[in-house]
């Protein structure tokens, strides 16, 4: 085990991890303060939470209501 972790490349999946744990943040932190979306607030954090970083894109991209 210990030596198929250290075949990995964490040069090119440390930064994709970062990435998607800031995308997560902020969109977590934009669906508390807007205050409509399309569809349920709890579904969109399920989908940002479970669906990684294409959840917090799809939330951005069509879960958030055009004014």
């Amino acid at each position: 085990m210990m030596e198929e972790l250290a075949k990995v490349p964490w040069a090119v999946i440390a930064p994709l991890i970062i990435v998607q744990i800031i995308l997560m943040i902020v969109a977590l932190i934009d669906l508390r303060k807007i205050h409509s979306t399309n569809g349920p607030k709890i579904l969109w954090v399920f989908i940002i939470l479970f669906a990684n970083l294409f959840g917090s894109i799809a939330y951005f991209i069509v879960g958030r209501k055009q004014s």
